[in-house]
């Protein structure tokens, strides 16, 4: 299989120049909107020159700027497909073996990039906003990913108070943004393909002043404008679907790190609940 442009770039990235790899780190800490505006926007915000973008696609083997955009944007186009395409592609090139192991080496290749990919001081700082008890946190996702939004805050509600689904329906926007103050935190999850209500409420949420956190997949959604802190996972498997496992890691590894930041608190809130539970005979005991 083609490697994509980012897997290039990790590959490349220890025979570049002190400015090539400056470039790089850029490109692969917004990937693949870095590559989606001019050179001298690319140039700028990795703080390199010009001439350094164009020498990057050029040893990349793209024969310059205009060549390298091509590419990342026939890479977009290939991988935002639907369902029905999307089978068709994995149906032509499924290799031997039962689905089981098919579906399993693909979710543990996943799980392998996306760990390999996240950088620790973005995983920390995500984590920090989490436990801060100084701001409110919010989550919300599209038809598939919302449901990693209510996981997420139904265990954060143990961990810490503060913490609200947002429904990323417009008639349950505008009560729901009152509640968003300067600081406070959104956790979005979105993957392809991107959902226009996600991003108008992440838009509106970012304007009042919320530290956006992303939950995107390789391709990036456009959300990401928005985002202080982005996390990508590896989605593709041999289905009609993307899966969601690689994302359930980093919810609850991002749990488990909250956790461990606010444990004086999480600890008399588990203890008070389970005592709660005990007394309104919520689980059924062993006979």
């Amino acid at each position: 299989m083609k490697r994509t442009i980012e897997e290039e770039l990790r590959a490349a990235i220890a025979t570049m120049t002190r400015a090539e790899r400056q470039l790089a780190s850029h490109i692969l800490r917004q990937y693949p909107l870095a590559l989606l505006g001019s050179v001298t926007q690319l140039a700028r915000g990795a703080d390199v020159s010009s001439p350094t973008v164009v020498r990057l696609a050029q040893k990349m083997g793209y024969g310059g700027y205009a060549g390298l955009q091509a590419a990342v944007r026939d890479e977009l186009e290939s991988r935002l497909v639907g369902p029905l395409a999307k089978h068709d592609l994995w149906a032509a090139q499924a290799p031997e073996g039962h689905v089981l192991n098919r579906f399993a080496d693909a979710v543990m290749a996943n799980l392998h990039t996306t760990l390999s990919q996240i950088e620790q001081a973005d995983f920390d700082a995500a984590a920090a906003l989490l436990a801060d008890p100084a701001r409110k946190i919010f989550a919300t996702g599209g038809r598939i990913t919302l449901a990693m939004a209510e996981y997420f805050v139904a265990h954060m509600k143990v961990i810490r108070p503060d913490v609200e689904l947002l429904m990323p329906v417009s008639n349950a926007w505008p009560p729901a943004l009152l509640e968003i103050g300067q600081g406070d935190v959104l956790l979005v999850f979105d993957i392809r393909r991107y959902e226009n209500a996600v991003l108008q409420l992440v838009e509106m949420a970012a304007e009042q002043g919320a530290e956006v956190i992303l939950i995107t997949d390789p391709w990036v959604s456009p959300a990401a404008a928005h985002a202080r802190i982005r996390l990508s996972a590896q989605v593709e498997v041999p289905s009609a679907w993307d899966s969601t496992v690689a994302i359930q890691l980093i919810v609850e590894t991002l749990m488990a790190a909250v956790q461990a930041l606010t444990w004086e608190t999480t600890s008399a809130r588990m203890q008070r609940l389970e005592e709660l539970y005990e007394r309104a005979r919520f689980f059924r005991g062993r006979k």
